[in-house]
């Protein structure tokens, strides 16, 4: 059973007054910088609205225009399985995860080789995550090789929402095939309001570093907007690349560009649902590989929960991921390390869960370890109540002397409550283990993932 309970602790990355000033510098970019937007329908509406044009064509904006626009998001976002119940809520202050999207290969948990994502992968990935308790949100954990690049994205979602009842996370090359999955959402519910009273999707999409708006992520903005379905805003970004080679750059030009994309989306529908953070990818210059296992990945996006937090805007990280190419210690070293860390950081979303080899490769296997380790972590941050029945001065009274605490009745009924169970991790005496078969961890993981997928 997956354990939401409020989370007791919090690991905090930046201070108020660090936040205060990567939100000061942000503000400086837009406003000296500016952001270059290449929909014209969106340069029009920003002109409008007091945005002046530099002489390389970048928009500057005032900051007045930003802080109106933040006035007007909404400090939650809500979303709804197919039943109409609520499966996400930003404000119970549950870390809620997903995996992530486009990987290009899939580890075959049959072969164990990695070879072209294909549409029943995503099928049986979404089948798996509805059966998994400690996913939220399903995702497609793959990019179809097996169907038309026109089809893709609608084909993708279509094989999620067939599988799980649970919202899905997606994305798509265009507004375009955006406004198809949409309209398929719609259907799926009864129609365009139904849909955004309580919405069963959320499309991924945002700004191109360094600062650059690209028509598609304009239009799929403002057209969410419009019928006010909630969107992802946030960009992945390359420091020493795309960005400055220091944390504190990066994310001060990460907020320059996510708050423009925020600007467009809440001038065309104030109050809209919309979710941010920042996705900084770190580079191991050895290998000129992005590291999704690296501790600045984790770094990078839980301090970006701590300035979008500031700023009053419900938040969207990564965690859950790997750089290892196997289902190995590595794997689960990385992928631990960066779910705690997210959980701890009260971020509202975490998402990339099962992805290996820095990205490029999706894994069932993986998603199923990490949903154990999800659980895990969701107990430790839960953290321990302290009132007179926990602290059970009775209890002591009548069993101290004696040893009796296994019979008492409070030790039944706080049992469940209080120690967290595992169905995957070893915690048989050894000569038990030797006896079963002295099965690995991995044996259990696809033991585990074939009864899931039956």
């Amino acid at each position: 059973m997956a354990i939401h309970s409020p989370k007791k602790h919090q690991m905090r990355f930046l201070s108020e007054e660090d936040s205060r000033q990567i939100h000061s510098a942000a503000l400086q970019i837009l406003h000296e910088v500016g952001m270059n937007f290449l929909d014209e329908e969106t340069r029009s509406l920003l002109k409008s609205k007091g945005c002046r044009q530099g002489e390389d064509g970048f928009l500057l904006f005032e900051q007045e225009l930003i802080e109106d626009a933040l006035s007007t998001v909404p400090s939650k976002l809500t979303l709804y399985n197919q039943n109409g119940g609520v499966a996400v809520d930003t404000s119970d202050e549950v870390t809620h995860f997903g995996p992530g999207v486009n990987c290009i290969f899939t580890l075959d948990h049959e072969t164990g080789e990695a070879r072209p994502c294909v549409l029943d992968d995503i099928s049986k990935t979404a089948r798996l995550c509805e059966r998994l308790p400690n996913i939220d949100v399903v995702e497609s954990l793959g990019t179809p090789s097996d169907v038309p690049a026109e089809e893709e994205s609608i084909a993708t979602v279509r094989a999620m929402v067939e599988q799980t009842s649970k919202p899905v996370a997606f994305t798509g090359h265009d507004e375009h095939k955006v406004d198809k999955i949409w309209a398929y959402l719609a259907d799926v519910v009864g129609g365009w309001d139904a849909l955004s009273e309580k919405p069963i999707g959320i499309d991924c999409t945002g700004p191109t570093s360094p600062l650059k708006m690209e028509q598609g992520a304009c239009r799929r903005l403002r057209n969410a907007a419009k019928r006010h379905l909630p969107v992802v805003c946030y960009q992945g970004i390359l420091p020493g690349l795309v960005s400055p080679i220091t944390l504190a750059g990066t994310l001060a030009q990460a907020a320059a560009e996510t708050l423009a994309g925020i600007v467009v989306h809440q001038l065309t529908g104030p109050g809209a649902p919309l979710i941010s953070g920042s996705a900084i990818l770190p580079i191991d210059m050895r290998t000129a590989g992005i590291v999704y296992g690296a501790p600045e990945y984790s770094l990078g996006c839980l301090a970006a929960v701590d300035y979008f937090s500031h700023i009053g805007v419900p938040t969207w990280v990564g965690a859950g991921c790997s750089d290892s190419h196997q289902i190995d210690a590595q794997a689960g070293a990385e992928a631990c390390m960066s779910i705690t860390s997210a959980i701890l950081s009260r971020t509202s979303f975490a998402h990339n869960v099962g992805y290996i080899s820095s990205g490029k490769t999706g894994s069932m296997e993986m998603l199923v370890l990490c949903d154990e380790l999800i659980g895990m972590a969701r107990r430790f941050a839960a953290g321990t109540s302290v009132d007179e029945d926990t602290l059970a001065v009775e209890v002591t009274k009548h069993a101290a002397k004696t040893s009796a605490f296994v019979a008492q009745k409070h030790t039944m009924r706080h049992l469940k409550n209080e120690m967290w169970f595992p169905s995957l991790l070893e915690r048989r005496t050894e000569n038990v283990w030797r006896e079963g078969g002295s099965e690995t961890l991995q044996d259990r993981i696809r033991q585990k993932l074939n009864t899931l997928l039956a």
